[in-house]
């Protein structure tokens, strides 16, 4: 009958789509309803100029649950996905998830009403289960409403793939993917989707992290630009912009992402953090480089990831000792693929814009 209007909500003023004849609306992040007498009522919006910001989405609307600290300026979402009671299930993805959230938290004062986890413990027909549906969600409400100052996180632990492409802006010919818990039937998140929810809204001033520890996971951001390391710690910046001229980038902000593997590569299981619990190697090696005191820049511990690795991966220490390296290797040899010199899992670092790793400082 009528178009969907925008309102704001009567608490919070976030803009809310109205749906058509509708006479109130709540809001999904203060849960406040904002009535409306008659949607012909509400004034028109002013016509859109070259410089105005595009109609929030739809997804903002998911998923529920307490709004962000308006103090904390830090946002996070969270996945991890165990794909239990399938052929594909992973052992130490919900581990991750829940690893990752103590570290935000506990070290760098993440607020938890600010943290979002989906992940097969929460209700199979909420919106915090990782169905592509809520992930989706997740993604949009992230980024949504970020401002200068802002400090956002995406993790995701779980299955990554890869599909052709057929638009010829990938240099191998795949697009990189994330496989959420109902691939099967509803498809994988491709990496043009996640680049359009994630990283091109995020304005200047704003920081978002994305830490993925799958397969196939280098460029999986679909980031212009791919520090690729050697042996020896010297580095070089990769340009990966599409040959189309089309802008993968963010709107002025800064967007970083560690990766567990190169696109070719596969990701693995550990049961390093606990000899009776498994986590990706990936976000192990992370968490260890921060707790170990090589946090001080992205290059030192992009550094420390890919060292503990090769250490492992060649017999060699860096993890930790005895039985530690014994289990870690196990876990490593069952879920990855090897080639001549160790394990084939390089943890990768993919950015907006070049620059020198060893010096920038790393802050989330």
């Amino acid at each position: 009958m009528y178009g969907n209007m925008l309102v704001n909500c009567s608490n919070c003023r976030t803009p809310l789509q109205l749906p058509p004849g509708a006479g109130s609306i709540r809001c999904a992040l203060c849960h406040a309803v904002t009535l409306v007498a008659d949607p012909r009522a509400v004034p028109p919006q002013p016509p859109a100029s070259l410089h105005a910001p595009s109609p929030p989405s739809p997804y903002n609307h998911a998923p529920p649950g307490p709004p962000p600290n308006p103090n904390g300026r830090k946002k996070a979402v969270i996945v991890g996905i165990s794909y239990r009671f399938s052929r594909h299930e992973l052992k130490g993805c919900i581990n991750d998830a829940k690893c990752m959230k103590y570290l935000l938290i506990n070290k760098f004062s993440f607020p938890e009403s600010s943290i979002i986890m989906l992940t097969e413990e929460e209700d199979p027909h909420g919106p915090k289960f990782p169905s592509k549906h809520n992930i989706r969600m997740a993604m949009y409400w992230l980024a949504q409403g970020c401002q200068p100052g802002d400090s956002l996180v995406f993790h995701y632990s779980g299955h990554g793939s890869q599909q052709r492409n057929y638009s010829g802006d990938e240099a191998d010919g795949y697009d990189e993917t994330l496989c959420p818990l109902d691939f099967e039937t509803q498809g994988m998140i491709v990496d043009d989707e996640i680049n359009a929810a994630l990283v091109r809204p995020i304005p200047h001033g704003v920081r978002l992290h994305a830490l993925i520890d799958a397969c196939h996971s280098g460029t999986v951001l679909d980031l212009p630009f791919l520090c690729r390391m050697n042996r020896s710690g010297q580095y070089t910046w990769e340009d990966h912009r599409p040959r189309s001229g089309v802008w993968k980038g963010s709107s002025g902000g800064e967007v970083i992402c560690f990766s567990g593997c190169d696109d070719d590569q596969t990701s693995a299981d550990t049961s390093a953090l606990s000899k009776i619990t498994s986590t990706g190697a990936m976000t192990f090696c992370f968490i260890q480089a921060i707790e170990g005191g090589h946090g001080a820049t992205y290059g030192s511990i992009l550094t420390a990831m890919r060292t503990a690795i090769r250490n492992v991966g060649g017999g060699g220490g860096g993890i930790g000792g005895g039985d530690v390296v014994t289990s870690l290797l196990s876990m490593l040899l069952t879920g990855g693929s090897l080639s001549a010199g160790g394990l084939r899992q390089e943890p990768q670092l993919t950015a907006c814009e070049p620059f020198d790793v060893y010096r920038k400082p790393f802050s989330l």
